[in-house]
């Protein structure tokens, strides 16, 4: 029998690729996260004229021996699995696909290289290696708040796009084209960089009516920028409160347990 038809050889490959927590699968993690650095170190190097021209040729050849290393990674990964379907559609499956499509998409579309900077996103993996599983359920309680704030947030974004379409077409009626305001789409584009007090400055009113406008405007962001902020901080008190009540012990009352923790770190009561 081939090793690779073995299905022991098979267990053994999904401990060392799936499984952190052995000596292999943990040095495995950490020379794949330093595989991964490498790689778009290489990506952001290459997009450096001066040295693309004289070492053009050397990157090319690294970033396509990256991608054939992170492509047999995304084959094992398949393989090994007994539900190869549950890993191809998950968070991390999805995101080691795209991590290695922009480099097949050159032979299509010749930027689609600088893609490649999306295998950061695989450096998520450093929480599962260095088990930093607190920081996780602090990352969830973040996801919930947003979650919760995300319908009064889009309430807010719609009355905002209202606002700026309105006064990015007064404003073209004041300045007009030969102001630079070109168009009414152009218009709320200034009025949605002025809102936001960003303030690029490649457009700005000439008129008296014009700027009292602009200034208006830039009132109208400071007293409105903080509302998603609000919104938001509300929402991450409620869901941490939540989150406290629940893992607080009936018994001791000390708080601080994981969500699925079942028992209490100080007495041992049960949760």
């Amino acid at each position: 029998m081939l090793p690779y038809s073995n299905p022991d050889f098979k267990q053994q490959l999904y401990t060392i690729i799936y499984d952190s927590h052995t000596k292999a699968g943990r040095w495995f993690d950490i020379v794949l996260i330093i595989a991964i650095l490498a790689s778009v170190v290489v990506v952001m190097v290459d997009s450096i004229e001066a040295i693309n021209q004289d070492y053009g040729q050397l990157l090319f050849v690294l970033e396509w021996v990256f991608t054939i290393i992170f492509s047999i990674e995304y084959g094992l990964r398949i393989y090994c699995n007994r539900y190869p379907l549950q890993y191809v559609f998950s968070f991390f499956g999805i995101i080691d696909l795209l991590a290695i499509l922009p480099a097949y998409l050159l032979v299509f579309v010749s930027g689609a290289k600088y893609m490649m900077m999306i295998r950061l996103l695989r450096i998520l993996r450093v929480f599962r290696i260095l088990k930093l599983s607190h920081y996780v359920t602090q990352a969830n309680l973040l996801l919930v708040a947003i979650s919760a704030s995300k319908s009064k947030i889009l309430v807010f974004l719609c009355f905002m796009l209202t606002i700026t379409s309105l006064f990015g077409a007064l404003m073209y009626m004041l300045e007009g084209p030969e102001h630079g305001f070109t168009s009414i789409p152009k218009s709320i584009y200034w009025a949605i960089v002025t809102v936001t007090t960003v303030g690029y400055g490649d457009i700005s009113p000439q008129t008296a009516l014009g700027q009292a406008l602009s200034s208006l405007m830039m009132l109208t962001g400071y007293a409105i920028i903080a509302v998603p902020t609000g919104i938001f901080t509300a929402e991450l008190s409620k869901t941490m409160k939540d989150h406290l009540s629940h893992s607080a012990c009936p018994s001791c009352q000390k708080s601080g347990h994981s969500v699925d923790a079942n028992y209490c770190y100080h007495c041992g009561a049960r949760l």
